[in-house]
């Protein structure tokens, strides 16, 4: 679907407006196309300085069981460049962490917030959470989505190729929750996925074959292979991410030996495209699961990548939190 095909009139943000945003299997290829097109629109108007605090007086409130970055500096940058309030919570140190309720948690911040971000373990424990909320719940990443992430993914790859339609994407390495949402917002956008990991490392097959669905239906495709010279042939976009993520530190012996012939490397990105786009979701271990000279060579568009964190969710606050 090209975004400028996206009807941007008051139905779609009024069928977003209050909206959990917890994978992107909830939403359909229209909705994601408009968060993107509102994303595109909303960074243009922040960087020429005429971005208007449309959410004056909302407080989100940000719950983090795991360590931060981008998540953490981008919702709040985001929210306060939107003319609201952002407030941390270390997970620990709220009464969650000594035992109350998600249920009771739920209904408490309900009362004090206007939505809640949360990077959590368990996507369980998510979905809980907004089943007992009455404000927006919004996922900054669980053990098995980051749908932010695939939107800020998406977002770059429209601004560096246009329209993503019938586009070639080539993601190598763990089959993770990045992967998992970063192909569920490809397939609606009908674009042509490969996604090549080790044996044992696989993709979801529940997801996989939900993507299929998608991908199909809006004119793409997936496909699932162990070989990472087929999954970059011909390329337009080359994805990985780290090896070992946060709360596999145990596992990382095993997962280097398993993944050595998955570096995203010269030798491999030489079978893609010649224009093709290296994009990674931070933070990368060098010449681990990418090589220097690829994360730092003139294909690599990871920085942008990270910065469209920032408009992509604010397009999302602007919307669900309205």
């Amino acid at each position: 679907m090209h975004l400028s095909a996206v009807n941007i009139g008051h139905n779609i943000e009024d069928q977003l407006k209050g909206r959990d945003m917890l994978t992107l299997l909830d939403y359909t290829n229209e909705e994601i196309a408009y968060l993107l097109h509102k994303a595109l629109l909303m960074k243009k108007e922040t960087l020429s300085g005429k971005m208007p605090p449309i959410l004056p007086g909302k407080t989100l409130g940000m719950i983090f069981e795991k360590h931060s970055t981008r998540t953490r500096i981008s919702f709040e940058v985001g929210m306060v460049q939107l003319g609201g309030h952002a407030m941390f919570m270390n997970a620990r140190d709220l009464q969650i962490g000594r035992g109350e309720s998600i249920h009771d948690t739920g209904k408490v911040l309900s009362e004090y917030l206007d939505g809640v971000m949360i990077r959590a373990n368990s996507h369980g424990a998510v979905e809980e959470l907004a089943k007992h909320s009455s404000i927006p719940i919004i996922n900054g990443l669980t053990d098995l989505f980051h749908p932010c992430q695939a939107l800020a993914d998406l977002l770059t790859m429209v601004e560096v190729k246009g329209s993503i339609f019938g586009k070639r994407l080539a993601y190598v390495g763990d089959g993770n929750n990045v992967a998992h949402s970063l192909v569920i917002g490809a397939a609606n956008m009908g674009m042509h996925i490969a996604v090549a990991t080790p044996v044992g490392f696989e993709f979801n097959q529940k997801l996989f074959t939900l993507a299929q669905k998608i991908a199909i239906a809006n004119g793409g495709s997936v496909i699932q292979t162990y070989d990472p010279v087929e999954a970059v042939e011909n390329a337009d976009v080359v994805y990985t991410d780290v090896w070992t993520s946060m709360g596999q530190e145990e596992e990382a012996a095993h997962r280097l030996e398993a993944f050595k012939d998955f570096q995203i490397n010269d030798k491999l990105v030489s079978h893609a495209k010649n224009d093709y786009m290296f994009l990674h979701c931070l933070p990368a271990h060098r010449e681990e699961e990418v090589a220097t000279s690829v994360i730092d060579g003139p294909n690599s568009y990871v920085f942008q990548q990270a910065g469209n964190r920032l408009h992509a969710q604010k397009a999302v606050l602007a919307t669900v939190l309205k």
